[in-house]
């Protein structure tokens, strides 16, 4: 198959052209920076096209196109959300998105699939209720990027199947939360936040990569998906887990009023606490890798 990817060089992208390389997969990759993403990606398997992210996608990047695979967007944790962070945040999604479905639908009738990223920001935070796909949306910046980018997705064509993955908390240890907090954790200092009884609903980096895959061939998989692994923990859980692979301690706790002076309005994403199912994946036939976190700590310690 022949991929058209956008967020190519992204932490999750970087790692699913190279799964799909492996696999003999053709990856067109749209890039501001086409030299930069050569030396990120390599050359081998990969065709760079040059796209700024405001404007239409080039026609060409879509010949024989037959499958799509969207991770576009700036990262929430790049810095802090002053207003115009969140319009830069908002706008990073949404408007990529659209042109890319609207080039897909021009110039592309024989992509047969899209598979889209989303956010488990969809839903409320701080509910003691399991959240399903069928749970209702959140209020706030969060839910409300996650439903307009969804639904910028959603405007495919109905002769392909589009795919939504609501990502859990992503584990890697070169990119995501890991990369920040492994620094800390190697010196001793690493702990809870707060009390550490918030759930995170997390998932393997790996896990990302295999249900993308899954997704793009899999002709019976259709609609919203919550990638994340089957057992959420609680922050306290999450962070002993942690400190144990890297063989440290991991009891010094970061008070709640700390992060909301360090971060703002961004402090509600390791603050809040939401349990997500991600049944409906299992019922798909996936089979995780990583389904318990120190099978998850223990792969990421050990490398």
């Amino acid at each position: 198959m022949k991929i058209l990817i956008t967020g190519g060089t992204g932490f999750v992208g970087s790692h699913l052209i190279r799964r799909l390389v492996s696999q003999d997969y053709e990856c067109v990759v749209l890039t501001r920076n086409v030299s930069g993403a050569r030396r990120r990606l390599g050359t081998a398997g990969c065709r760079f096209v040059q796209w700024d992210t405001r404007s239409p996608i080039p026609e060409e990047a879509f010949e024989g196109v037959d499958g799509a695979v969207n991770l576009v967007g700036e990262s929430l944790a790049s810095r802090r959300w002053s207003p115009e962070q969140k319009k830069r945040i908002f706008n990073s999604r949404i408007e990529p998105t659209r042109h890319l479905v609207e080039g897909l639908n021009e110039h592309a009738p024989q992509c047969k699939v899209l598979v889209s990223a989303s956010a488990i920001g969809y839903y409320p935070v701080n509910l003691p209720d399991r959240l399903t796909e069928d749970s209702e949306p959140g209020d706030g910046f969060l839910p409300d990027i996650c439903r307009q980018w969804e639904e910028e997705a959603g405007h495919l064509n109905p002769r392909s199947r589009v795919v939504i993955l609501r990502f859990g908390v992503v584990l890697g240890r070169d990119g995501g939360v890991i990369a920040k907090l492994l620094p800390v954790f190697k010196m001793g200092l690493g702990g809870p936040v707060s009390d550490g009884s918030q759930i995170m609903s997390w998932v393997h980096l790996e896990d990302v990569v295999g249900v993308i895959t899954r997704a793009l061939t899999d002709d019976a998989m259709f609609g919203v998906y919550n990638t994340v692994a089957p057992e959420p923990v609680s922050n306290r859980e999450f962070s002993k887990s942690l400190g144990h692979a890297l063989g440290r301690p991991a009891v010094v706790a970061a008070p709640a009023f700390m992060l909301r002076t360090a971060l703002g309005e961004m402090s509600t994403v390791v603050l809040d606490s939401q349990t997500i199912a991600g049944d409906k994946l299992l019922e798909a036939g996936y089979e995780f890798l990583y389904p318990d976190i120190d099978k998850a700590m223990h792969e990421i310690a050990s490398r």
